[in-house]
């Protein structure tokens, strides 16, 4: 029964992140503070979660043509070694360090998110023209 909480928080996480909202970051603070794992450890197995979760992602996201191949290819050659650097820094940093710098970083990324959105939706069309990413009638794939 010990593993019943930690397995809805899981779903709960591998759920939100299909919709967007980030379940990486949610997996991260249950980690920490509910199950008290270390920083490190923590986002260790952030790292293997997002793993499972972004192959049937990119799965799909290949399936639907919505991957630029060009693009991805360059994040990838940049992140990898980005990856590994910051790993190699965060072995040699201090553990309440990492915990504070991932605090400013999710309360950069919400004060981000929220006046991003608020400053959205103050257009005149709301976003909804027709030559607006966001907005229109025409599909995502349409040539435009």
């Amino acid at each position: 029964m010990s593993f019943l909480l930690p397995a809805l928080a899981g779903l709960a996480a591998g759920m939100l992140s299909g919709f967007g909202v980030g379940g990486g970051t949610l997996l991260i603070l249950w980690l920490t503070l509910a199950a008290g794992m270390d920083q490190r450890q923590a986002g260790g197995v952030n790292l293997l979660y997002f793993t499972a979760c972004a192959a049937p992602a990119l799965w799909g996201h290949f399936k639907n043509k919505l991957v630029e191949k060009h693009a991805a290819l360059w994040a990838a050659l940049a992140g990898v070694p980005a990856c590994l650097a910051g790993a190699a820094l965060a072995n040699f940093l201090d553990t309440a360090l990492l915990r504070r710098g991932f605090g400013l970083v999710l309360l950069w990324v919400g004060c981000r998110e929220l006046f991003s959105r608020q400053a959205e939706n103050k257009g005149p069309h709301n976003g909804a023209s027709a030559g607006h990413p966001k907005g229109g009638t025409q599909e995502p794939n349409a040539k435009r």
